[in-house]
C-alpha cells in the first residue's frame, strides 16, 4: 500500500492507513517501533531517508506525524512529549517579547499558566475574552490586534462553542493567527483547518491516544512553512515524543472514529439524563438544544463529543457527588475509553483560581467513556441520591 491520495479518502480510512504502509522488508502490516537513538550514515552526511539522531527524527514519530496531518487536513504535523510541550514550542516560535495572545476565557488551566506564568515574565502579553461572544471578539480586535487568537471549542470545562469560521475571518482581517485547541472534539468530530484555523493543537493524551496509557501532544499546520520554526525548537529543545509513545498514539488513532461515535452517543444520553434531574442546577453540553452554542456546534461538528459538565448549586454538593461515583473514576484527564470525573476548581483548573478563567466551585466535569450507557446512568443516579 502506498502513501498517496489520502486527501481523497474518508476520515475513517485516513485514521487507519495514513503513515501506516506495511513494512517494506518483511511485509508486516503493522509498522515496527523504531527504538534506535542513532542511524548509520553512508559516508559523512550521507543520511538514509533523512534520519540522523533520535531527537531530530524517528520513523515511528514520522509515521504518527503523517497520520496526524492527514486526519486534521493539515499540510504538516509535529508530535511532542506532551500537549503543553507542543503549546510551548508553538508559542515560543511565533512570539517575541511584547507580542500578545488573545485567549478564550474558558480554556485548560495549563494553557493559561504557560502563557501567564512562564512566557509572561519573558514579555508575552495576555488578554482574556469570551471568544464565543462575537461582540466581545469584535471589541477586542478593534482595541488591538493580537499576534495570536487562541481558542478552545468546545471549551474546557464549560463547553462553550466558538464559530471557528467567523472567528478566523475576523482574526485574519486583523492580521492575527488563529490557533484552535481541538482536544475535546478531536478531528473525528471537527476539523478547524478546514474552517480557517492556522494551527491545531492537541493533547494526544486524550481522545487521540484514547486509552489513558500515553502522554503526548501535537501541532498540525495549515501551511507547512509555518511549521519550520516550531520544528526547529522541537529539535533544539528536545521535547519530542518517544517511539513507543508515538506508536501507542498511532494505535489509538486507528479506532478514533468508532470510539468517538460511542463517546458522543453516551455523552448525549448522560446530558439528557442530567438535564432532567432535580438535583442538577445546570448541564453544559452542546448536544442539548438549550445550549447557547448548539446550532453552531451542529454546523461545524459531526457529533457533540463525550465531555459533559454539570453544576450542582454549591461546592459541597459538587464535592459530595464527585466522591460518590463508583463507575466514574475520580481522576484528572479525559478522553479514555473509561469514564472519569473531575472537580475542576481543585484539580485541572486550580491554577486559574482568582483569575478570569476561574471555574465555578459547584461544577463537575465528566469524561463519558464507552461503557454501556445503562451502567453509566445508574452510577450517576446513585451518586446524586444524596
Amino acid at each position: 500500500m502506498t502513501e498517496h491520495n489520502f486527501d481523497q479518502r474518508s476520515f475513517d480510512t485516513k485514521a487507519v492507513h495514513a503513515g501506516q504502509a506495511p513494512d517494506e522488508t518483511t511485509g508486516a502490516v503493522i509498522p515496527p517501533v523504531h527504538f534506535s537513538t542513532t542511524y548509520a550514515q553512508d559516508g559523512i552526511g550521507g543520511l538514509r531517508a533523512g534520519y540522523e539522531y533520535g531527537r531530530s527524527g524517528n520513523p515511528t514519530r514520522t509515521a504518527l506525524e503523517t497520520q496526524l496531518a492527514a486526519i486534521e487536513g493539515g499540510a504538516r504535523a509535529l508530535s511532542f512529549a506532551s500537549g503543553l510541550a507542543a503549546e510551548d514550542a508553538l508559542l515560543r516560535a511565533l512570539l517575541q517579547p511584547g507580542d500578545e495572545v488573545l485567549l478564550g476565557n474558558d480554556v485548560y488551566g495549563g494553557t493559561h499558566r504557560l502563557i501567564a506564568r512562564v512566557l509572561g515574565p519573558w514579555g508575552v502579553k495576555l488578554r482574556v475574552v469570551d471568544l464565543s461572544d462575537p461582540a466581545a471578539v469584535d471589541a477586542a480586535l478593534a482595541e488591538r490586534a493580537p499576534k495570536i487568537v487562541w481558542v478552545e471549542t468546545p471549551s474546557n470545562p464549560l463547553l462553550r462553542i466558538t464559530d471557528i469560521r467567523a472567528l478566523s475571518d475576523k482574526a485574519h482581517a486583523a492580521g492575527s493567527l488563529v490557533v484552535v485547541d481541538n482536544t475535546f472534539a478531536s478531528p473525528a468530530l471537527q476539523q478547524p483547518i478546514a474552517l480557517g484555523a492556522d494551527v491545531v493543537v492537541h493533547s494526544t493524551t486524550k481522545y487521540l491516544g484514547g486509552h489513558s496509557d500515553v502522554v503526548g501532544g501535537a501541532l498540525v499546520f495549515a501551511d507547512a512553512a509555518l511549521a519550520e520554526q516550531p520544528k526547529f525548537l522541537q529539535f533544539a529543545a528536545g521535547a519530542v515524543s518517544g517511539p513507543l509513545d508515538a506508536w501507542l498514539t498511532t494505535r489509538g488513532i486507528k479506532t478514533l472514529a468508532v470510539r468517538m461515535e460511542r463517546h458522543s452517543s453516551n455523552g448525549q444520553a448522560v446530558a439528557e439524563y442530567l438535564d432532567g434531574h432535580g438535583r442538577v442546577a445546570r448541564v453544559y453540553y452542546p448536544g442539548l438544544a438549550s445550549h447557547p452554542g448548539h446550532e453552531i456546534a451542529a454546523a461545524q461538528m459531526s457529533g457533540f463529543g463525550g465531555i459533559v459538565s454539570l453544576a450542582l448549586g454549591d461546592a459541597a454538593a459538587a464535592r459530595r457527588f464527585a466522591e460518590s461515583t463508583r463507575l466514574f473514576t475520580l481522576a484528572e484527564s479525559l478522553g479514555g475509553v473509561e469514564s472519569l470525573l473531575n472537580y475542576p476548581d481543585e484539580m485541572t483548573h486550580a491554577s486559574v483560581r482568582g483569575t478570569e478563567l476561574a471555574v465555578p466551585d459547584d461544577v463537575v466535569r465528566l469524561s463519558v467513556g464507552i461503557e454501556h450507557i445503562d451502567d453509566l446512568v445508574a452510577d450517576l443516579d446513585q451518586a446524586l441520591s444524596f
